[in-house]
């Protein structure tokens, strides 16, 4: 399968962002493996034993141990090195990963009139992807801390009641630290997760030497064979394998924070030959001892080394927590760029990563969620239902997002992508089959969440869309305006007034209003609109139209990526270098504050538009949010009926 050709802008941004090299490409390699992969490198804690479970009724004999290694291997070998290492990491909207930024590309190709309906599809699926995502996200942390927590059982089971405790600890510690943001936290992950990595490896290795012949699990016929045998319930077994694949939206998503090449070396240099001589050292513990299936991770380490190995298993499972906190993050500054969710605070943290960020809105909600579902399950077996529907779900809408993008933006053709995104397709799909079976033991939790986010960011788009068409209806036209201007002349006073406004068309409201009761106008006046593309970044020289309208109006287009925080004072500095007259301590930005009246003008049923006017009034406010200084705000409230 042919790379596809980059496109002019494409090159433009390679040019811009050359590939890490030397010392640099070391570090983001290092801190990728503590962030990027402590979800699957974490997996070894619980996804083995959990194969074995009496609800599958697949005994530990040496036949089904092979089978199941060998459905374990091939699975991190087609999903994770295939589809996603090979494949998907291709489709980056200039450098930035995840369903949104899969779905902005889609979503650059040119309207036709005829494709309405299949866009409409295409942006329910990867917002509905984007929702089981953020539901995964809350999963995550819950599981991994407590599958590595519960070695004390092992240690010492008089200590089992002090599991949950110690987990909510972990859990409540982990999302303070947040805020110091990923470039620290990752710098100090990264030699975790290396050391982690090494351990399990060192100890799957031991006890792969001693028995030899777990290694015909390479075969993927013993995988063919253990379906053969064990019919449905073999099929069904893949609800547990899928826990070995966990996090690989992760690892898309959290492409901006590191780039491809640190991912791809980071996953084939340490990840994956660690991952399976751990999993094969377990195996072959329990050929050599079926009992040791009930918890081969911890039974794997020799007496004396238990107590430290839930010391780095516990880290390690921090670490792994990371990979989707920093992909919530990710995925909540895109959709709010893209118009699909309210504004939020987003602190960036990092002067050389912009896509390093920490946004506390999220946060809290991510602790929240986690901490009710530790309570609520009490142990990552109970959990682990929860766990697949989330997990498959989200694979399955990215590999069908891939197919129409390399149909339609790379030019593949219909038998290259109907090949390769089938068999995709066969693997996401067979592994949500098989995890169906697990809603009512706590798989419904991961779908009610990501019904609950779709709902607020479809609610929250087509909110937007509704209420911008009604204030465009009732907009005054530019033109119009001025010459009123001309014709009745206001009082002019000293100073640049900047009112923002939403569209780049017409006259903002609020700069009615001011007109309407203050009976003025400033001599210099900016009228700002902030416009959203759907690239990760706009470069400055790029992102600033200015016009000249006459009589002291000037009207400044901002564009901005999806991935960038909009900075409105450091914008008109831009602005003011061409010639525009905007002093810091003598300009006013003048804001509106919309109070919707629910009537019948929006084409949306009467829940909704509560719902909506609930998150508008509990967004971040513009000017937080823009970075304007708040001393230089000023408000004008307006009713809109809506």
């Amino acid at each position: 399968m042919s790379a596809h050709s980059l496109t002019s802008t494409e090159l433009d941004f390679e040019a811009q962002h050359p590939p890490a090299t030397g010392r640099r490409l070391t570090l983001l390699t290092l801190t990728a493996l503590g962030v990027v992969y402590g979800d699957i490198g974490t997996s070894p804690l619980y996804a083995l034993r959990q194969c074995f479970k009496a609800e599958y009724g697949i005994r530990p004999t040496h036949d089904n141990v092979v089978g199941v290694l060998s459905l374990i291997l091939w699975s991190l070998i087609l999903v994770v090195s295939v589809k996603y290492i090979a494949f998907v990491l291709r489709a980056d909207n200039r450098g930035e990963g995840g369903i949104l930024s899969l779905l902005a590309l889609l979503l650059q190709q040119k309207r036709r009139s005829d494709e309405h309906g299949k866009r409409l599809a295409l942006v329910a699926l990867g917002l509905f992807g984007a929702s089981l995502l953020c539901g995964e996200g809350i999963i995550t942390p819950a599981i991994s801390v407590l599958g590595a927590v519960e070695g004390l059982e092992i240690g010492s089971p008089a200590l089992a009641h002090l599991v949950v405790p110690i987990t909510v600890v972990i859990l409540f510690a982990l999302f303070m630290i947040q805020r110091f943001g990923t470039a620290r936290v990752g710098a100090t992950f990264g030699p975790i997760m290396l050391v982690w990595f090494v351990t399990i490896g060192v100890l799957g290795f031991r006890s792969i030497a001693q028995t030899p012949s777990v290694l015909l699990a390479i075969n993927p016929v013993y995988a063919l064979l253990f379906f053969g045998h064990h019919g449905l319930a073999g099929f069904l077994t893949l609800g547990a394998v899928v826990l070995c694949i966990t996090g690989c939206e992760a690892l898309y998503a959290d492409m901006g924070h590191f780039g491809k090449r640190p991912i791809r070396l980071a996953w084939f240099t340490a990840a994956l030959p660690m991952l399976m001589l751990n999993y094969f050292g377990q195996g072959a513990l329990v050929l050599r001892d079926n009992a040791a299936a009930e918890n081969p991770f911890y039974l794997l380490a020799p007496p004396g080394f238990q107590w430290p190995l839930l010391v780095i298993a516990t880290a390690a499972a921090i670490v792994a927590s990371q990979a989707l906190i920093s992909g919530a993050y990710s995925l909540t500054q895109q959709s709010i760029q893209l118009g699909y969710s309210p504004r939020m605070q987003i602190v960036h943290t990092s002067e050389k990563q912009a896509g390093q960020i920490y946004i506390p809105e999220i946060n809290n909600a991510l602790m929240v969620g986690c901490l009710v579902l530790v309570l609520s399950f009490r142990s990552s077996s109970a959990l682990s239902a929860a766990y697949g529907i989330a997990v498959t779900g989200a694979m399955s809408i990215t590999s069908l997002l891939f197919g129409v993008v390399a149909r339609s933006r790379w030019g593949w053709s219909k038998l290259q992508v109907g090949t390769l995104v089938g068999g995709f397709l066969l693997i996401d799909l067979s592994f949500l089959s098989a995890n169906v079976v697990k809603l009512r033991h706590g798989g419904w939790v991961p779908l009610v969440l990501a019904i609950g986010i779709y709902l607020l960011m479809s609610t929250w788009k087509r909110g937007r869309t509704q209420l911008g068409a009604i204030q465009e209806a009732g907009a005054l036209p530019l033109d119009l305006f001025l010459k009123g201007l001309e014709r009745n002349p206001p009082v002019r006073v000293k100073g640049t007034a900047v009112f923002m406004s939403s569209s780049a068309e017409g006259v903002p409201v609020v700069l009615l209003h001011h007109l309407k009761h203050n009976k003025v106008l400033h001599e210099t006046v900016v009228i700002l609109s902030v416009a959203t593309r759907g690239v990760p970044e706009v470069p400055p020289e790029r992102g600033l139209a200015l016009e000249r309208l006459g009589h002291g109006f000037v009207r400044v287009v901002a564009t901005f990526g999806f991935m960038q925080t909009p900075n409105i004072p450091e914008l008109l500095a831009r602005a003011a270098a061409q010639g525009v007259p905007i002093p810091p301590m003598e300009t006013s930005y003048y804001l509106g504050r919309e109070r919707l009246v629910l009537t019948g003008h929006a084409k949306m049923r009467r829940w909704r538009k509560k719902l909506f006017a609930l998150m508008s009034r509990n967004a971040r406010s513009a000017t937080e949010f823009f970075q304007i200084p708040p001393n230089r705000v000023v408000e004008l409230g307006a009713q809109i009926e809506f």
